[in-house]
């Protein structure tokens, strides 16, 4: 394989115009792409299986032109000091609100004087808009005839504000990318201590998350794509493809320092480092291709899009990225930063750079390192063990924002719970009688005492006996209820939270309300659902939690049999997968003690702290691991490379990560920068939380375990860290990551290495 890659490398040095030229030719066809079959993005997702989803569909079937999971829009009055909602200037402004929200996707408005939504001191009030459709597909026209719906009570004295996901927009990158960017940049002129080297990694990922994106929207033209899906893959492409480059660059300036023609050093470079960055590649692809294991339409995409901007980040390194150099020629080396010395070790490694004097103070103090490791470790992670998951809801929306001031009205107003009310559905279809079973699934509803604020029952409001009008009104509009519950064949039941919609008593509560009607409705001859967005947000997270052992399994054992053929070894992968799990808990340790538990938040910009993100988990074991296993494979297969050259188990660890830890270190740092950057100025919680999590997790993994575990268990375990038994030996391909064929190549035939390319295989 390394002869392989270094013949494309030479020949994309030599034909650098023709490399470049198709390169400009699949960014126009990217473009063109672009424009030419761009869709929309939509956040739905298909979970078949689940009792929320089940609802859905079956409300759906019953009346085609309901749109249970279409977006909602709150419109909260508060009333100033002295003056009630239902004052004669303020009703009406109200109420004109009601006539100019209508438009064209508007299924439904709530009057608060008629829906009992008016709090008790009648300074509150909300109206709620049900639309047909999901926020971020609303057209303008809708959008702003609810932004425009605001005038008129503002105009009486009133506040206003609009909550639900109705005017959800599509989340964006924003400065985060730049500032991503930004650091990258100084981070490799610090590196490199040249402009043209430093330029190059920030080039080439800049154009694979380009085409990414382009490709991505595209796609939008012929399959659902989530709106996070971009970021994400701009995430992960803008970090990876700057490390990916950031290695072969590296090891290009070296050779070409030795003194090699620079097409040759180009070739060694991509059949060297570039056999490592598409194995590193391919962990990061196998992670999230496998997010598809999860069963979650929107996840898969998420894993998908990701995937191919890894994929293309791997295929810009092996191919653009040779023919830059050529183009570049000898100033590679050139524009030097002033001030900035790169610290080269020379191919003996004798030069005494911190690397090097890091490696030996961890390699010479072994077990005290790793005992040190794994108790910071340990502590750092004792957070996780209170890790409670849960979808975040519009309180955790950065305060001041519409969708969080619209949440804390209406938790002022009418308790937290009314912010994610439950939908009891009853299905009625083959009931004897089915109005004696919605009564008897609404009388066990209201027979439960704990957490419920109030259960809202189908049909209309009672009214006053002594209005004939009123009665007679509300007669026709009951008789109407039964005739469309024979015709539909079922009702919904409203139950209203004590507590919010992301906190556990909710989610104790849908049990409990599950537990309870379900045996009640059963004996009526019907059947009943808990759902509505609060119960799926439930669901989902049951759901990821009951799938994440075999995610995890699956994930880890094809990375592990991948890193054994690579490095032709068990205890090394296992090593690999092992570390990988203490970042992994670390990681979910430090983002519960600041989003949870709320150490520090404010730095963050979290000033509500609450559950973890339930796609975290998931999502942080699918992009850390591949994340991860880079790391591991520039350390160790650089070591790996001194070990079958001749050096002793000791020396090429050492030497190994002398060559190696500048290089690591300066990619660590970059996708920190990268996710930091996001972190901080993510454009919403689940953003901020993806940020931070792999942060936290590329600190661990990559200064925690890489630099400082890797090596010392390394040096305890000798010769048995490249045993392999002889069957093993026999069954698996050798792809020769450490180049040895390619020595060959170059050196001729007769002066061949004596030392084979495989350690000896042990007798196991």
């Amino acid at each position: 394989m390394a002869w392989h890659l270094f013949r494309l490398g030479r020949l994309a040095y030599r034909k650098k115009w023709y490399f470049l030229l198709a390169w400009v030719l699949i960014i126009a066809t990217a473009v063109t792409s672009a424009i030419a079959f761009k869709g929309t993005t939509s956040d739905k997702f298909t979970l078949p299986g689940l009792e929320s989803t089940d609802a859905f569909a079956l409300i759906k079937e019953r009346t085609p032109q309901a749109a249970p999971d279409g977006a909602v829009g709150q419109i909260v009055f508060q009333a100033p000091a002295g003056s009630t909602v239902d004052s004669p200037a303020n009703k009406a402004a109200i109420e004109k609100t009601i006539r100019i929200v209508k438009s064209p996707h508007v299924l439904a408005v709530s009057n608060p004087f008629e829906a009992d939504q008016v709090s008790k001191d009648r300074r509150i009030a909300y109206a709620t808009v049900n639309y047909d459709t999901q926020g971020v597909s609303l057209p303008d026209q809708d959008t702003t005839a609810l932004k425009d719906s605001v005038k008129p009570g503002e105009a009486a004295g009133m506040r206003v504000e609009i909550g639900g996901d109705a005017l959800m927009e599509i989340p964006e990158e924003g400065a985060s990318g730049l500032i991503g960017l930004l650091v990258a940049a100084l981070i490799l002129s610090i590196t490199f201590g040249s402009l043209v080297a430093a330029g190059m990694p920030v080039l080439t990922a800049i154009i694979g998350v380009v085409v990414g994106n382009l490709g991505i929207v595209a796609a939008s033209g012929f399959v659902d794509l989530g709106s996070s899906t971009p970021i994400l893959a701009s995430m992960l492409g803008l970090a990876v493809g700057i490390d990916y480059a950031l290695f072969i660059v590296s090891r290009y300036r070296h050779e070409v320092k030795l003194g090699k023609p620079r097409d040759e050093a180009a070739g060694i470079a991509i059949g060297t480092a570039g056999s490592a960055v598409v194995f590193a590649g391919l962990t990061v692809v196998i992670a999230l291709v496998g997010l598809s294991v999860v069963g979650i339409s929107f996840l898969t995409e998420m894993g998908m899009a990701a995937a191919a901007t890894v994929a293309l980040a791997v295929v810009i390194a092996l191919t653009l990225l040779p023919a830059l150099f050529g183009i570049a020629g000898r100033w590679i080396l050139g524009l030097r930063l002033p001030g900035l010395k790169e610290h080269f070790p020379d191919e003996s490694g004798r030069v005494n750079t911190f690397g090097r004097r890091w490696g030996e103070m961890v390699t010479h103090n072994k077990t005290a390192t790793i005992v040190a490791c794994l108790v910071l470790a340990a502590v750092l992670a004792i957070p996780a063990l209170s890790l409670r998951l849960a979808f975040p809801d519009d309180g955790s929306q950065p305060k001041g924002s519409g969708p969080r001031e619209a949440y804390d009205l209406i938790t002022q107003g009418f308790g937290a719970g009314t912010n994610g009310p439950l939908m009891v559905v009853v299905d009625v279809k083959d009931a004897p009688d089915k109005t004696a079973a919605v009564v008897a699934v609404t009388k066990s509803l209201k027979a439960i005492d704990k957490d419920v604020e109030r259960v809202v029952v189908p049909g209309p409001t009672p009214p006053d006996p002594d209005d004939p009008k009123a009665v007679a009104e509300y007669r026709a509009q009951l008789a109407d209820g039964l005739k469309q519950l024979e015709k539909n064949g079922y009702a919904v039941v409203t139950v209203v939270p004590q507590s919010g919609p992301s906190e556990a008593a909710t989610e104790d509560l849908v049990a409990t309300i599950r537990n309870t009607v379900k045996p009640i409705a059963a004996q009526q001859g019907a059947t009943a659902y808990v759902t509505g967005q609060t119960a799926l947000g439930v669901d989902v997270s049951h759901k990821l939690a009951a799938v994440f052992p075999r995610y995890l399994a699956l994930v880890v054992g094809l990375a592990f049999v991948l890193l054994t053929v690579v490095f032709r070894s068990l205890m090394v992968p296992l090593k690999a997968v092992l570390g990988f799990l203490v970042s992994v808990a670390v990681a979910l340790g430090v983002t519960v003690a600041i989003f949870q538990w709320g150490w520090l938040a404010g730095l963050l910009g979290v000033d509500k702290p609450g559950p973890i993100m339930a796609m975290l988990p998931i999502l942080l074991i699918g992009i850390l691991f591949g994340l991860a296993m880079d790391y591991e494979v520039f350390l160790v297969s650089r070591m790996r490379e001194e070990y079958v050259h001749g050096a002793s188990p000791l020396d090429a660890v050492v030497h190994g990560f002398q060559h190696s830890a500048r290089v690591v270190t300066a990619a660590a740092l970059i996708m920190i920068g990268v996710f930091v950057s996001f972190a901080v100025l993510g454009p919403n919680a689940i953003v901020k939380t993806i940020g931070f999590g792999l942060a936290a997790g590329i600190i661990a993994d990559a200064f925690l375990v890489r630099m400082t575990l890797v090596p010392a268990v390394l040096a305890v375990m000798g010769e048995r860290a490249w045993a392999l038994p002889r069957w093993l030996d026999r069954v698996l391909p050798n792809l020769d990551i450490e180049g040895d064929s390619l020595r060959r190549h170059l050196n001729g035939a007769a002066e061949a290495p004596s030392v084979t390319a495989t350690p000896q295989p042990s007798d196991a």
